[in-house]
């Protein structure tokens, strides 16, 4: 606790430091100690250095009284009355100046805080402002939100719907058998049905590979350099391919478009026609046999279509005729240059010929005998005529009519050949 005379001064002194920093002194303060009175001066300074000390004050007294009489040793003569006067004057004097002090100090305050009630008031306008804005924004977002949520379910069936499309493709791409690869626009596998993987060593991992890096069953080393080619001319490929076990495909390549009919990359179908293969073999080797047996047979063959045009004759027609079969083929009996006779001699008329017979009327006609005046020797070869007729399918008109016809030679002995 400050003794009397210096706690008004040490508080002043304390004010003055704080605010303006730096130190500041008074000097002659009377102060009065166990009934004796003693005048001291008191200096008080704000510290900064060191940081441990940072913001704290000292306070010094310095005693006046001791002073003088170190000075000129002897005791000093106060007048008591004179000193405490002046001390009251100086008193009266600082309180003055710290009155004017604090009424500057209020004014500039009070300025200060009327600008800043002026900038609380503009901000809180500018905050009432921006909380409008705010609560506008609010609205906003609140619409947006809702037609994004609207979107956000359209999208959503959307995704589900494609993700059922992609699913119902898929099925469809498994089920119909046919092994399908989709490469990009630089040969890069895109997707690939269960199928191929029997054909071409392939596993999901792969998806994003070359497809001249994976192992495959086919024969076909130019898959690369086709499908190339049909990305650069956009002209499809269709090629048979065999492979390992004796199997062969139907490789087809296809440009892949997309919706907006851009060409994005590839779509290769594999056909398995193995099957197929094997039987255009046989369905050969059935017709080698039959066209042997029928340029081989003893006896003339002659097939007429609907029209009674010959689409197919053999050698013993074209040797007992004498007409080629050349000469025959596409050409209709009516107008072949032969001439045909009855067994007494008399011409054989065209519309009886069996084959016309059986041609209008549909029925078979069996071992009708007839000459034929060859054209080399002029000699006249007897021959024993049969036909039949082959239906249409599912219908009862005359599809084919079949005559043949063998080499017999007396009309009036005709051995039985039927």
């Amino acid at each position: 606790m400050a003794r009397e005379g210096i706690r008004y001064e040490l508080n002043l002194l304390f004010g003055n430091v704080l605010r303006k920093k730096g130190d500041t002194s008074k000097k002659g303060v009377i102060v009065e100690t166990n009934g004796e009175i003693h005048i001291v001066d008191l200096k008080v300074k704000l510290i900064e250095k060191p940081d441990s000390f940072n913001n704290m004050v000292m306070v010094v007294f310095a005693d006046v009284a001791k002073k003088a009489l170190a000075a000129a040793d002897q005791p000093p003569r106060i007048d008591i009355k004179d000193s405490k006067l002046a001390s009251l004057k100086e008193e009266l004097k600082g309180a003055k100046e710290e009155i004017i002090t604090i009424r500057e100090e209020m004014q500039t305050s009070e300025e200060e805080l009327k600008s800043t009630n002026e900038e609380m008031q503009s901000a809180n306008e500018e905050m009432q402002s921006t909380n409008e804005e705010l609560t506008t924004s609010k609205e906003e977002m609140q619409s947006l939100n809702e037609e994004l949520q609207t979107v956000n379910q359209e999208l959503q069936s959307k995704v589900t719907d494609l993700s059922l499309a992609n699913s119902d493709m898929k099925n469809l791409l498994n089920s119909t058998d046919i092994a399908t690869l989709f490469l990009d626009d630089k040969l890069n596998i895109r997707r690939f049905t269960n199928q191929t993987a029997s054909i071409i060593k392939l596993i999901p991992t792969d998806v994003g590979r070359p497809i001249t890096d994976i192992v495959t069953d086919l024969h076909y080393p130019d898959l690369s350099d086709d499908a190339q080619k049909v990305l650069n001319t956009l002209v499809f490929s269709e090629k048979e391919i065999y492979a390992n076990n004796d199997r062969c495909f139907s490789v087809k390549i296809m440009p892949y478009r997309t919706h907006d009919n851009r060409i994005n990359g590839l779509v290769i179908t594999f056909s398995d026609i193995s099957i197929a293969k094997k039987l255009e073999q046989s369905l050969r080797e059935i017709e080698k046999s039959f066209l042997f047996l029928i340029e081989t047979i003893p006896v003339g063959i002659m097939l007429q279509d609907s029209e009674g045009y010959i689409v197919m004759t053999n050698r013993e027609t074209e040797r007992i005729t004498g007409i080629s079969m050349n000469e025959m083929q596409g050409n209709n009996i009516a107008n072949l240059q032969w001439k045909l006779v009855r067994s007494d001699g008399s011409d054989f008329p065209h519309e009886e010929h069996p084959a016309v017979v059986t041609l209008h009327s549909g029925k078979t006609v069996n071992g009708v005998v007839m000459g034929i005046v060859h054209p080399q020797d002029h000699k006249i070869r007897w021959i024993k005529v049969s036909t039949s007729n082959r239906l249409q399918e599912g219908s009862e008109k005359t599809f084919q009519v079949c005559t043949t016809f063998f080499e017999i030679n007396d009309p009036n002995q005709i051995p039985d050949h039927s």
